[in-house]
Parts: structure tokens; sequence; C-alpha cells
């Protein structure tokens, strides 16, 4: 069957070696069997918003939550945009929050405050993290900011404003009721 001569496809010379024919040949038929694995392997469960449930989020590293507070207090003096989510365009809060998690760890957290309140697994306040969400509102929240430690977290608070760097216990903030979650 080896001794069989291969045609060889009129765009390739017809110097090949009868192993190079073979491999040229194989190309195709391996290709496609690699999609087919990899096609057949689900994606992971997204819920309507598009975000990954939480419950298929490991939980934060050390490492992941120092990128996400670093990212986040890099943003500060992004111009306020609502709906915005990058720092061309500037931030609402929730823009801010989805664009530092992108590009700190990769994961995707909901888009609008409200759903983020589902989002990972609740904290009491006293426990909280660098790199925790918190959120202000009562029953169904209405904004948002990222803990970075010290009392502090980094949000996109109004129109006209910016992204600023607030603390917990500061007169307006203190009054808020607030909650904080966690990846994972």
């Amino acid at each position: 069957m080896l001794d069989t001569p291969l045609p060889t496809p009129p765009h390739f010379p017809a110097s090949l070696s009868l192993q190079q024919r073979l491999l040229f040949r194989l190309i195709p038929a391996v290709t496609a069997c690699l999609l087919a694995v990899g096609c057949a392997s689900p994606p992971p469960a997204r819920t309507p918003g598009g975000s990954v449930p939480s419950s298929n989020i490991p939980p934060l590293t050390s490492e992941q939550s120092n990128s996400i507070t670093i990212h986040a207090l890099g943003l500060v003096g992004t111009p306020y945009r609502y709906g915005g989510n990058s720092p061309e365009g500037g931030f609402d809060c929730s823009g801010l929050i989805g664009y530092v998690y992108r590009h700190s760890v990769g994961q995707v957290p909901p888009r609008t405050v409200s759903r983020m309140a589902g989002f990972g697994r609740p904290v009491p306040m006293s426990e909280l993290r660098s790199g925790d969400l918190v959120l202000f509102g009562s029953a169904s929240p209405t904004h948002a900011g990222i803990y970075v430690g010290d009392g502090r977290f980094v949000h996109a608070p109004s129109t006209g404003g910016e992204v600023r760097l607030d603390r917990l216990d500061g007169v307006y903030w203190s009054r808020q009721p607030t909650q904080a979650r966690r990846p994972g």
C-alpha cells in the first residue's frame, strides 16, 4: 500500500516525499476531528445576562485580589458615563466593575448592579477583602464599587463625576444600606 504513489495536489510541488504527501492528506481529517471534539465540549453555563454563574467561579486568590485592587485604583479619575464600560468612553459603576474583573482575572460579573446582588457569595462587612464588591441600596442595590482595603472602595458615582476612591465610613456612604459579595 505504501508503494502506491499518492497523487500530489496541483498546488503542491511534485517533489514532495511520500511522507509529506501523506501528511498533507491527513491534515484535513485531523483538523476535522479536533474541531468536532472541541465543539462537543459544552461551553460554560451563562446567565441570561451573559455572565458565568458564581457557582462556576473559583474563589479569588490573593494575587487576583491584588490585581483587581491595582487595576481599580489605576482607573481613578476616568470620567463617569452612563452605560460606559471602557477607560476611553468612561464608566458607570457596573461597567467599571465588569471592566476591572474581566481584565484583571478574566471573570465577567453581571452587567447590572441589581444582578450583582447574586454574584459570588455574601460576605460580612467585617470580613471585607480587597477585590470584594460593595453594593449599596436595600433589597435591590442601586450602586456598587470595588473594595480596595483600609475601609476604601473605588466606584463611578454619578453623571458629571469621575471614578474615585471613597471611604465606607464617609458621611454619605456610612448611611447607605451596604452589602458585600465575593466571587467564588
